[in-house]
């Protein structure tokens, strides 16, 4: 006689990527085992934790990062598996309960390297503010000092509300404005990476050139809301994920693991314009190069970017030649070939479609680009860059 499935709770808020993603990990273990696990989540996938003591359950994976859930679960009698930050404190861990944790200094490091590599040497984090909420910004801010020094930079900004927005907006204006540049910041999250970015067009502050940006999470919710695209640490969430059912699913067939902590890194780095640093002495240049990240793709002319910079179109080009050693034209076209590039290895719509979206004046001027600089097809290189993908996976 087969076995009743084991009923497992999971105690996430799901309306963030990193939550998601783990769900998405403890998906991915059921799938690839034979694990058969009846799940509890609330429709809406929001962790709500009235009555989950008189739960009769088996099983519980929960977001420890959560100081209500972990609190509420220290003395849980079912088997439970923590997720959350990891803490440079060993006291920031509950005690006696198994414990899978996003490796934070890995995370920061992955970002502060990146800058490093594109040429930078001032450094800033933009966190959240002090909260029982917070404490993983709160590492991330540890492991940022801990790797900068001294002479990194922190503002923790102000929690976002309608009636803050405005004052907390004009704070981190100002505070950009204040900040020797060129610099590279780490933002907490995509969500903090993207006020920054915000406040920078605000503020008429050329991004990379001045102010480059990355943020982690890479929440591709984030990517589409913004005109310049942002780079950001990818976590390794679905591992994360997929370690915490494993975990539980040996407790639940007898095994002792104890407090065991593992600590899982990030899988790498989605590198896009906002970090793409290049050291440039022209005022002209890095003005229209800002121009052009926020409008290549809606079709924006030379003597528009000229317009911007407040130079003739010919003085511009001079410009550009003498700091690029090409045209004002050409930085359009390899802005919107980037775009068009990354559009095609996600996959996420038609080629069509992806031609109007990168601002080409037709499918048939898109593939001519493509075959010119990349010497292939967009069909051609969507498949040999997800074929290449899939094999990395593998």
């Amino acid at each position: 006689m087969s076995r009743s499935p084991h009923r497992i709770a999971l105690l996430f808020n799901a309306n963030k990527i990193y939550d998601r993603e783990v769900i998405s990990g403890i998906g991915d273990y059921l799938g690839s085992t034979r694990v058969a696990w009846d799940l509890f989540l609330e429709e809406d996938f929001r962790a709500r934790l009235n009555g989950i003591e008189h739960w009769d359950g088996d099983g519980i994976i929960a977001d420890f990062d959560d100081p209500a859930v972990a609190e509420t679960l220290a003395k849980s009698p079912l088997p439970v598996v923590a997720v959350g930050s990891s803490y440079q404190d060993e006291h920031g861990y509950p005690d006696g309960i198994p414990y899978v944790a996003t490796d934070n200094l890995k995370l920061v490091k992955l970002a502060y390297d990146h800058l490093i590599d594109v040429g930078l040497t001032r450094f800033a984090m933009y966190s959240l503010p002090v909260s029982e909420t917070n404490r993983w910004a709160q590492q991330r801010e540890l492991a940022f000092t801990r790797l900068v020094g001294p002479s990194g930079m922190i503002n923790r900004g102000l929690a976002t509300s309608p009636l803050a927005w405005n004052s907390a907006s004009e704070q981190l204006g100002a505070w950009l404005r204040s900040l020797p540049k060129p610099v590279g910041i780490i933002a907490v999250t995509d969500a903090r990476a993207r006020h920054v970015l915000q406040a920078c067009l605000a503020a008429g502050i050329a991004v990379p050139e001045e102010v480059a940006i990355i943020g982690i999470d890479n929440d591709p919710l984030t990517r589409t809301l913004n005109r310049i695209p942002l780079s950001s640490v990818i976590q390794g969430t679905e591992e994360m994920g997929r370690t915490a059912a494993h975990l539980l699913h040996q407790m639940l067939h007898g095994a002792r693991v104890g407090a065991t902590r593992i600590l899982v890194p990030p899988v790498g780095i989605n590198v896009l314009a906002s970090s793409q640093h290049q050291p440039l002495s022209s005022p002209y240049v890095m003005r229209a190069r800002h121009y052009i990240r926020q409008y290549a793709c809606q079709g924006i002319k030379t003597e528009q970017v000229a317009d911007y910079v407040g130079v003739s179109r010919s003085s511009l080009e001079s410009y550009f030649r003498r700091e690029l050693g090409y045209t004002v034209h050409q930085e359009i076209l390899n802005f919107k070939l980037e775009k068009a590039r990354e559009m095609l290895v996600t996959g996420d719509a038609p080629t069509s479609d992806i031609a109007i979206r990168c601002g080409f004046t037709s499918l048939q001027y898109m593939h001519a680009v493509f075959k010119r600089e990349l010497g292939c097809t967009p069909r051609e290189y969507a498949e040999r860059e997800q074929g290449a993908a899939t094999v990395d996976n593998q």
